[in-house]
């Protein structure tokens, strides 16, 4: 059998009264043997966790082999409750969060608007998502709201090792480091949750795994836990899960499908990382290479969209018949002038091209034709296109969709990434925007400001409003989180008269659409 290559690009992709807690700096057990943490973290969910990486933060240093576990770390305060690769990067790290700062506007805003108030006095959050310059800012901003927080990473690639320092020099309990083992993974999560006298009243997650470890481990803790917030796909569908079956204790506010968070994070984020990640790892030319993109949700979108920018040839998969029929209708796949055609002749499989019909149109005609068309990628499965295409990026938060035997099929030198929170897609591989390459820090302004208003409303939320069930965030707040980016460009928004507000039903100050509006 000849031997062939592929390049498996891995990832990283209410005012309450203040509330006096016990020392919070304690010294915790010793770390457990090999054989112990293995089987300990074998039997809990390896969402995050499966995948290895040879990767390494670029501020690392090479000479230094000693896992941070074994390392005596304090800050200058003279604290060591947190666990980073190396405590002296911090002004670094310090110098990356000021930059973010001014590509936040809105986080800035509300930490400027709600700190005199304190919305979050007596809120104790642990969280466990990507630590970046951009979540340094969420933290900061939540402490400045009255919150006191423990962090872990919900993955074991995009720590930046100078950021966690510099959230340790400013007495956060930190614990995380950009390539992280299982084993690290889970018993950093367990140091931010296993503490005491020091217990989590809120949890903000990004896939689940926090949430899923202190239900096996700690269940009783949920009896002082006022509320989930998580902003994943994969989070979501496991919190979706657990209120199906009736294992939901508490209320759960779900961020990933908040309109700011889906078309911001989701789609415009990854149109550009998309492109940033593969760049910095392959140095690969788009011009004409095939990429297959299997699922066009939100994160399918935005990468389909660069790539066809970029002079790809971009093929799609897809399960849903409703976004099967967004990736095919364009101008190159025109399917007759009507909507209700275009859809029984994609559902029977026919097809005519645009040059096969216009000679027989009316100008008028076919410029009807051509507002029916969409975004244009050829739909197809995996299997018919996996030997030809150059790059496979998936997308689905599924799993098992590159397997063993799509990978022994694929031409020589392709490149297999993936997009999807979770790494149970193909058998290597994590987020790639995140382990290769950065985001950018204005789309993450967006959902880190959610993701704080979240927190506040459940905190915040009178006894009753929320049973124990999966939450949108109301539409008032994410037209609330818009609002606060808008100065940024300068933008005059058309207000009202009330006359306007009374024909359409609606108040002059919002929400302006139903819950059930599709942006």
């Amino acid at each position: 059998m000849p031997n062939r290559k592929k390049y498996h690009v891995n990832s990283d992709s209410g005012i309450k009264s203040q509330i006096q807690f016990a020392d919070q700096k304690q010294e915790f057990n010793k770390r457990p043997t090999k054989i112990g943490r293995r089987s300990l973290s074998r039997s809990i969910s390896q969402s995050s966790t499966d995948s290895y990486s040879s990767a390494a933060s670029y501020t690392d240093s090479s000479d230094d082999e000693t896992s941070p576990r074994d390392k005596q770390q304090k800050n200058s305060k003279g604290s060591s409750d947190f666990c980073v690769k190396n405590i002296k990067q911090a002004e670094f790290g310090r110098r990356e969060i000021e930059i973010a700062e001014q590509e936040m506007p809105a986080l800035m805003a509300l930490r400027k608007r709600a700190q005199g108030e304190k919305p979050l006095a007596g809120a104790k959050i642990v969280g466990c998502t990507h630590i970046t310059a951009q979540t340094a800012v969420l933290m900061e901003t939540l402490g400045a709201l009255g919150a006191q927080c423990r962090w872990a990473a919900c993955n074991i690639y995009s720590t930046l090792n100078e950021v966690a320092a510099a959230l340790a020099e400013s007495g956060f309990p930190v614990f995380a480091w950009k390539g992280e083992s299982e084993d690290d993974f889970w018993w950093c999560i367990d140091r931010c949750v296993n503490v005491e006298g020091w217990q989590p009243n809120m949890i903000l997650d990004d896939g689940g795994d926090l949430t899923h470890w202190i239900y096996k481990k700690y269940p009783n803790m949920f009896k002082k836990i006022k509320g989930i917030v998580e902003e994943s796909v994969t989070g979501v569908h496991r919190l979706y899960q657990l209120s199906k079956a009736g294992k939901l204790c508490v209320p759960a506010m779900n961020v990933n499908d908040s309109v700011t968070k889906q078309k911001f994070d989701n789609l415009y984020c990854c149109r550009e990382s998309i492109l940033d990640g593969l760049k910095r790892t392959t140095d690969m030319m788009f011009g004409g290479k095939q990429v297959v993109v299997c699922g066009y949700g939100e994160v399918g979108k935005g990468c389909c969209a660069a790539l066809k920018a970029m002079g790809s040839v971009v093929y799609v998969t897809e399960i849903d018949p409703i976004c099967a029929l967004q990736a095919w209708l364009s101008e190159s796949h025109l399917l007759s002038s009507s909507p209700f055609e275009a859809g029984t002749k994609f559902l029977s499989g026919s097809c005519c091209r645009v040059s096969e019909v216009k000679g027989h149109l009316r100008e008028g005609d076919f410029r009807d034709l051509i507002s029916y068309s969409m975004d244009g990628f050829r739909l197809v499965k995996l299997n018919e296109v996996i030997r030809q295409v150059d790059i496979v990026i998936t997308c689905t938060g599924n799993k098992n969709v590159v397997t063993r035997e799509h990978l022994d099929r694929m031409k020589n030198s392709c490149i297999v990434c993936n997009m999807g929170h979770s790494n149970t897609e193909i058998d290597v591989g994590r987020l790639l925007n995140l382990s290769c390459s950065t985001v950018p820090t204005f789309v993450l302004s967006i959902t880190a400001t959610t993701q704080a208003l979240a927190l506040i409303e459940l905190y915040n939320a009178p006894e009753g409003r929320y049973k124990q069930d999966v939450y949108l965030l109301p539409k008032k707040m994410d037209e609330y989180v818009a609002s606060l980016h808008l100065p940024t460009f300068d933008a005059h928004l058309t207000e009202l008269t009330d006359e306007q507000a009374k024909y359409l039903g609606l108040n002059k100050n919002g929400p302006f659409k139903p819950n059930y509006y599709r942006y």
